[in-house]
């Protein structure tokens, strides 16, 4: 789902990113390419993170009606690039006796073990 906010970039030592309708939604990068693109992520992060938590999203406001000393532009994000469905799911594996028992007397769970290595592997 594409969402589109207006941004308030400000130039400092590099640049700082605010989005005056999401109260503190911010980025700061050394240059306006990697600003826009950490604005992109935070925006994205915020907008998923108020979706799953039930809350409402703010709509965003006119491009023309914000005042600032920095310059106005919009951002977009698309949101399901990070909205993941945290529903559990049953699984059906196998893995030797041995280990089974080994895990066992560790007191290790094998669904938390395996989300962890999972998470590793692709890197997440």
């Amino acid at each position: 789902m594409l969402k589109v906010y207006p941004a308030i970039f400000h130039e400092e030592d590099g640049f700082r990113v605010e989005f005056p309708d999401l109260d503190g939604c911010n980025a700061c990068g050394n240059t306006l390419e990697e600003t826009m693109e950490l604005a992109q992520e935070a925006l994205c992060l915020y907008l998923a993170t108020l979706a799953e938590e039930d809350l409402e999203i703010p709509f965003p406001s006119p491009i023309k009606d914000i005042k600032t000393d920095g310059f106005v532009s919009y951002v977009s994000t698309n949101m399901d690039k990070y909205r993941r469905n945290n529903k559990a799911v049953k699984k059906t594996l196998s893995i030797p006796q041995w280990l089974a028992d080994e895990a066992e007397k560790n007191n290790l769970s094998l669904s938390k073990v395996l989300q962890e290595g999972l998470k590793t592997r692709l890197g997440l």
